[in-house]
Formats: structure tokens, C-alpha cells, sequence
């Protein structure tokens, strides 16, 4: 069965230490097995990112495929915590804060996210249980 019917996919940026290890964090919080994540960098995220005509000159660090929609920045990430379970949800409150504003702070951290964080020199390689979790 296709994930983008079945799961909200999350695309990340592979390499990247921050954005590692959020994907960790939702992983250990999807007890409802409701996301599937792929790496920008490599197949089928760079199908995805192609077929919803996301250009990665301008969207380097997280896309959320959900209800065969794409979202970027801050709303992928904020649309993301509503299926997360405890207070989290709480967070897509933010959404009221005009794009432009929370977008301005994500791409804020995403342009230092390399000298903050650290990145890796390729891929995570998901453990053979982590797998299935992957695209």
C-alpha cells in the first residue's frame, strides 16, 4: 500500500544532527504509527519532493505529506505535533502567529542549524526495526 495514503510522511534533512534528532523524537512518540520519513537527500524523497513541485533551493530541513498536500517550515512542523500524544498537540496553537513570523524563526535556526547541531556525512541507516518506519 502507498504511505502517503496510509501515513503522513515526513521529509528531513538527512544529515543534519537537529533534524535527526527530531525525527527521533517523533518516532518515540508515534505510538499511533501514524508517520513514515524519508530523507530529502536521497529516494523516494527526491520523488516527493518533485511530484509536489517542492523546490529545495528554498526548502532544505522539513516537508510534511499529508491528505496528498505538502507543508513546509514552521506549518509541516507544527501540523506535525497535532499527532503526537499528550500536550503536544497544544503547540499548533502557534499556527495563529502569521507564517511569515514563524517562518522568519525557522529559517533562522534551519540557516544555523549545521554550526549548532552538527551534520553527519551521509544518511542515518535506520535500524532493522526502525525500518519499516522509513521510506
Amino acid at each position: 500500500m502507498n504511505p502517503e495514503q496510509t501515513h503522513s510522511i515526513i521529509l528531513f534533512d538527512g544529515i543534519c544532527n537537529l533534524c535527526n534528532g527530531s525525527v527521533n523524537f517523533v518516532i518515540q512518540r508515534d505510538q499511533k504509527d501514524v508517520f513514515r520519513f524519508g530523507a530529502l537527500q536521497e529516494e523516494p524523497g527526491l520523488s516527493l519532493l518533485k511530484r509536489y513541485d517542492i523546490d529545495t533551493e528554498h526548502i532544505d530541513s522539513i516537508v510534511l505529506i499529508e491528505d496528498g498536500k505538502a507543508y513546509v517550515k514552521s506549518t509541516a512542523a507544527l501540523r506535525a505535533t497535532r499527532k503526537l500524544p499528550g500536550a503536544w498537540p497544544l503547540l499548533y496553537g502557534f499556527i495563529i502567529v502569521p507564517a511569515f513570523i514563524r517562518n522568519w524563526v525557522y529559517d533562522f535556526i534551519a540557516r544555523h542549524r549545521y554550526k549548532w547541531y552538527g551534520k553527519k556525512d551521509s544518511c542515518v541507516i535506520p535500524t532493522p526495526e526502525l525500518k519499516r518506519k522509513f521510506l
